[in-house]
């Protein structure tokens, strides 16, 4: 299908309508009902958590539905029945303000969210449908931008309505919003991808079955639930201020408002930004980085009192950051689920987010009950220093840039011939081995490359951080020769062969060390090993074959220079910490080199020709070639 290049307008700006009259409505809601509650401040807390919960509790059971309509209706057409139903529920909304009735108000938001579940996966797929996949990252930058600007807009007239504006502008704005959002909906062209895939709308059934769906893509459970903790953060943190600019700032709505506006801006050049930057860089390796930023900005604001206008000050960068962070997981979900199951990735991710959400109310009307209206920065503050790092360890490509970055403080690694390596083509590495360090270098260098690694099943069982390394980087499972000897070690030994090409043909890329261990002295020993000979005999069609080999290793503290055994873990790594550290300051870092070779035409020949013993000694031979160390 040729892919669309159709503008985004229509898509953005029927967008932008909705949002604003969601957030026009919830935030009316709280500053009118606040008002009726002026006497009963302890019940406003709880009247925040309720209205946002209704909001977000109908993604929760509907997003399944959501998805099912995907696959019955076009998507542009889902969209524009939304629109429809929207001004009967402007209809709920504008009695409830009339008869001073928060029963209705609840109500009408309850309504409003059902309206906005059950269009919002149709609404993100529309994305790729619009402007084609080669521009998915500036489509989620932009709809994620208009999406901040209308919380924006939104925010700020409500802000300013319920102070100095007569009620029939209240009605005027719920009801014209949703007429122009109408209107924008019919002018959407979009080449839709159709959906065949039928879902349960039970809405337990149906998070177990799409979480296992996703579970099939390795990493993409964590991207989800960590955007879901962003999102359980982001409603949090709106609740919060608006009680806080009240009770601690003694702000008026406006006042407060203007706080919120802030954080709109804030959020919306943060995600329109990172929309342009992450065309052209992995934004997503810098998850550690816009977290732990987020976090301690939330703990400055939590340990220093200030003033208004630095407080609002704070509060903006908070949320430029905060709008770097999202954006690259709002791609990456595009950009990994292809074709029409990416409704069915958007439904669940709807559901799981909401469901954060829906916590994120009860969260907060219990922390700001029992410990005050600041609480809520120090738990926002605490969460964003531990999730982004448990992400890192849960996502390969993430955890590999964060490898990278950190390994070239202590290295100066040159590469060779690195542009050997082609995208859609499927790799059996054979890396040389001096030191126990270069396999992670070697990873680490690869993060575009997704390559499992032949790891004993001693160290994937093992607990701890590298166990889940391992485990994240997708090894592949090898069993532990010690525990069979003799003849059954053997076997196991031969039958590595098939595990190897089994995963080659199945199209992952695999790497492992000819030698089996790291360098005695300063030279590449294979000796009579089998594995890589017999794996090049038996190389499945279109598997390509590098060599990688690595030099300036021999010495550091992770080789067996000067030692009669290979270096312990756990000491060496506290060494090496201690190294790192003191390498930041000195810029004394090791040079290391790496050389990429493709050898697919000379590992095949000499599989077919040359004996085993032979075959090793020319492996031998290159990685040896002018080696220093």
């Amino acid at each position: 299908m040729k892919e669309a290049q159709n503008s985004f307008l229509p898509l953005f700006l029927t967008n932008f309508f909705g949002v604003v009259n969601d957030n026009f409505l919830k935030t009316l809601a709280g500053f009118v009902v606040i008002g009726w509650m002026k006497d009963r401040p302890e019940m406003q807390s709880v009247f925040m958590g309720l209205t946002a919960g209704a909001l977000v509790l109908p993604y929760i059971l509907f997003s399944p539905l959501a998805d099912r309509l995907t696959v019955l209706l076009e998507k542009k057409r889902i969209f524009r029945l939304a629109k429809w139903a929207e001004l009967p529920i402007m209809g709920v909304a504008i009695a409830g303000f009339m008869l001073h009735s928060p029963g209705l108000v609840v109500a009408s938001v309850l309504l409003m969210g059902l309206q906005s579940s059950l269009y919002s996966p149709a609404k993100y797929a529309l994305v790729r449908d619009v402007g084609g996949v080669d521009r998915i990252s500036t489509g989620m930058g932009g709809m994620e931008g208009i999406t901040f600007l209308a919380v924006l807009g939104g925010t700020i007239a409500a802000s300013f309505a319920a102070d100095r504006a007569a009620p029939w502008v209240h009605y005027a704005c719920l009801c014209g919003f949703a007429v122009w959002g109408l209107f924008f909906s019919y002018t959407i062209h979009a080449q839709e991808e159709k959906s065949r895939l039928i879902h349960a709308i039970n809405p337990i059934r149906y998070l177990r079955r799409t979480h296992r769906m996703v579970a099939r893509y390795p990493g993409l459970n964590a991207v989800i639930y960590t955007l879901s903790i962003f999102w359980w953060a982001a409603a949090m943190l709106q609740m919060g201020l608006l009680i806080y600019g009240k009770q601690v700032l003694g702000l008026d709505s406006t006042h407060t408002g203007m706080i919120l506006a802030g954080a709109a801006v804030g959020i919306v050049a943060g995600q329109v930004i990172a929309g342009f930057v992450d065309k052209c860089h992995f934004l997503l390796g810098a998850t550690l980085l816009t977290g732990w930023l987020a976090a301690a900005l939330l703990l400055v604001l939590f340990f220093i009192p200030m003033e208004t206008l630095p407080f609002a000050i704070c509060i903006s960068v908070l949320a430029f950051d905060l709008g770097v962070f999202k954006l690259p997981f709002d791609t990456e979900i595009q950009k990994v689920v292809k074709g029409p199951k990416l409704n069915t990735m958007l439904a669940y991710f709807n559901q799981v987010s909401f469901l954060f959400m829906l916590l994120s109310s009860g969260c907060y009307a219990l922390l700001s009950w029992l410990c005050g209206p600041r609480a809520f920065l120090l738990l926002l503050g605490l969460v964003f220093l531990i999730a982004p790092f448990i992400f890192v360890f849960n996502y390969r490509s993430v955890l590999c840039v964060t490898g990278r970055w950190i390994f070239r403080r202590r290295y100066d690694i040159e590469l060779r011939g690195f542009d050997c390596l082609k995208p859609d083509t499927t790799y059996l590495v054979l890396p040389n081995h001096p030191a126990m360090v270069d396999p992670m270098l070697v990873t680490a260098e690869l993060w575009q490359t997704p390559i499992k690694p032949l790891v004993d099943e001693l160290f994937l069982d093992r607990g701890g951080v590298s166990g889940k390394v391992l485990r994240t980087l997708g090894a592949v499972r090898v069993p532990d020769l010690r525990k069979h000897r003799s003849e059954a070690g053997a076997k196991i030994a031969r039958g590595l062969t098939g595990v190897v090409t089994d995963a080659l043909a199945a199209g992952n890329n695999v790497i492992f060390y000819p030698a089996g261990h790291i360098w005695t002295e300063p030279k590449e020993e294979i000796g009579t090993r089998q594995l890589a000979y017999n794996v090049c005999r038996e190389l499945p069609p279109n598997v390509e074959v590098v060599c990688v080999r690595t030099e300036g290793l021999w010495g550091s503290i992770w080789s067996r220079k000067g030692r009669s055994g290979s270096p312990s873990f756990g000491p060496t790594l506290i060494k090496s910490v201690l190294l790192w550290l003191a390498v930041l300051v000195t810029f004394r870092r090791r040079k290391v080199t790496m050389t990429f070779e493709n050898m697919t035409d000379r590992v095949r020949d000499w599989s077919s020709t040359l004996t085993r013993l032979e075959f090793n000694q020319k492996l031998e031979a290159w990685y040896n070639d002018g080696v220093t160390g």
